[in-house]
């Protein structure tokens, strides 16, 4: 099991991370803050000092077609904010 699945990169996060050095991931929903904390540390090198985690449920959506009532969800998923040490940067861009 991976604990991080993805970075997130978006215009809030991008400035979160400038401003109060905070970095987003999409992590695996089974893992706790301590498993997300050591993950974040042995793959960037960097000291974590806070980790806020929430869970996101599925958006369910109903589509009145021809043929019918289509029923659809999207995916569940769990996001970490992670806190990071003074002096301490995750640079995504480097090795694009």
């Amino acid at each position: 099991m991976s604990v991080l699945i993805k970075p997130i990169i978006t215009e809030k996060m991008t400035a979160e991370s400038e401003v109060n050095n905070r970095y987003g991931f999409l992590v695996d929903p089974r893992v706790n803050k301590i498993q997300v904390k050591e993950a974040v540390e042995a793959t960037y090198g960097v000291t974590v000092e806070k980790v806020r985690t929430m869970n996101y449920g599925p958006s369910r959506k109903s589509r009145y077609t021809k043929t019918g009532v289509q029923h659809g969800k999207t995916n569940a998923y769990k996001k970490a904010i992670v806190d990071l040490a003074e002096g301490d940067i995750i640079d995504f861009y480097s090795n694009l």
